[in-house]
């Protein structure tokens, strides 16, 4: 366990967590993978492809909108994090100092 003792840096992660800010972004992200894929279809129509209904192109959204807005919330973390000063990889070296040597046993 990291703590004040044990030579490594304690982590306080301020704001939203990556859930928190997946679920809010949820359905802007399902809504444009709606129009994008009824689009997609569309212009599939072009070379013969059929045009999806709109309650399939909203299917297809919820289900494309799903990875899209974990991996999008995963981002903004690390923007956060970043901007914070709680990067993973300040948390990783923190307990080293110049040239990679470790406090703790210097």
């Amino acid at each position: 366990m990291a703590g004040p003792s044990s030579g490594h840096a304690q982590v306080n992660r301020r704001g939203w967590s990556t859930a928190r800010i997946a679920l809010v972004l949820y359905p802007f992200a399902a809504g444009a993978a709606a129009v994008n894929v009824f689009f997609a279809s569309l212009i599939g129509s072009w070379v013969g492809g059929p045009v999806l209904s709109s309650a399939l192109s909203l299917t297809l959204g919820c289900v494309i909108g799903a990875p899209a807005t974990l991996a999008f919330a995963r981002h903004i973390r690390r923007l956060m994090d970043r901007a914070d000063g709680t990067n993973a990889a300040d948390v990783t070296n923190a307990a080293d100092g110049p040239n990679g040597t470790n406090k703790a046993t210097s």
